[in-house]
């Protein structure tokens, strides 16, 4: 890789932090616990709700789990994110490289842009308020659960490659 894209990555991987992560073991080791906690309250909260959605777990409405397993989930997305890049920054030059890293961000790109689209849908509040469970609402969960699953997948085969 040659040009501006490598030298900004390469300055990325001399940031201090970047430098910290990779000098001392200890604190790539908790950055990297902090990242799958954080997918854990992703995983958590919207698995939950996406099975909800598709008409398990019917003894509990939507309009009580949504709301605060939307926003465990959002915590865990912006966690995720933070220290996600985090870690980036001890190998940039190679992460953006990986095809798996690739599919992985590629992966969570569309599964954040699914739920922002479906927080923007008439029928999603409708549901929130004890309406019908459209099939656009259902199709929303069933595409987030697989998009999140799949991110996890992707996630660990970057080791791999």
């Amino acid at each position: 890789m040659i040009g501006p894209l490598a030298e900004l990555l390469q300055a990325l991987s001399e940031w201090p932090g970047a430098v910290a992560l990779r000098r001392f073991e200890v604190a790539y080791l908790l950055v990297n616990a902090a990242h799958i906690l954080s997918i854990g309250l992703i995983l958590g909260a919207i698995v939950t709700l996406d099975l909800r959605v598709l008409g398990l777990l019917r003894q509990y409405p939507i309009g009580a789990l949504g709301p605060p397993l939307s926003r465990v989930a959002a915590v865990g997305v912006v966690c995720a994110i933070l220290t996600g890049f985090v870690l980036f920054t001890v190998r940039p030059l190679a992460y953006v490289q990986n095809t798996a890293f690739l599919v992985k961000i590629t992966l969570v790109g569309l599964a954040v842009a699914n739920a922002l689209i479906l927080q923007c849908n008439r029928h999603w509040r409708r549901a929130l308020s004890g309406g019908e469970v459209h099939v656009t609402v259902r199709l929303s969960a069933f595409l987030s659960a697989i998009l999140w699953g799949s991110a996890v997948v992707a996630g660990r085969w970057i080791g791999f490659l």
